[in-house]
């Protein structure tokens, strides 16, 4: 069977029509089987660049969705990475400790600060996106913004069903 957006053959699927569970199943299990190795791999390399920056993958992680969102609050930034409160709260500290992150007060609640980038924070993820784009553009070939939307799409659906999985 080749996917294109309509049936080879006559009794061929079409592919531009949902799957039925049985058959999603096994792709989706396609998807986790690239994904796994893919995530190792990036970790791998950001360790490996680490005494370069200076950033551990934690501390990356935190920087990193600092600097999408702005502040946020250490539980909120568990939420959004799916890891538990206190390894975040690690994370923050060694970030904190090289001057990366400070808490600052939070108006909506007293005893749970907000932690927000500082300039050198901000310069340290800035450097390791921009290194990352570099990487990124190596992947190239033929791929459209559709397949890249189709990608996203896929996985944050897969997301969702995992999205009562507790981290803490």
């Amino acid at each position: 069977m080749t996917h294109t957006s309509k049936p080879d053959a006559p009794g061929e699927p079409d592919d531009s029509q949902p799957l039925p569970p049985d058959d999603l199943a096994p792709r989706l299990y396609e998807v986790f089987a690239v994904l796994g190795p893919l995530y190792r791999r990036v970790s791998r390399k950001v360790e490996l660049n680490e005494p370069i920056e200076g950033l551990s993958i934690g501390v990356r992680a935190v920087l990193d969705l600092l600097r999408a969102q702005g502040p946020l609050t250490v539980p909120q930034m568990g939420r959004a990475q799916a890891l538990s409160r206190q390894f975040v709260q690690r994370m923050v500290n060694e970030a904190a400790t090289h001057g990366l992150v400070e808490a600052v007060a939070n108006p909506a609640h007293q005893r749970s600060s907000l932690i927000r980038l500082t300039d050198d924070g901000r310069t340290a993820i800035d450097a390791v996106i921009t290194r990352e784009s570099a990487l990124l553009k190596r992947v190239g070939g033929d791929l459209t913004d559709a397949d890249v939307e189709r990608c996203v799409r896929v996985l944050t659906r897969m997301l969702e069903v995992f999205e009562d999985v507790d981290v803490n």
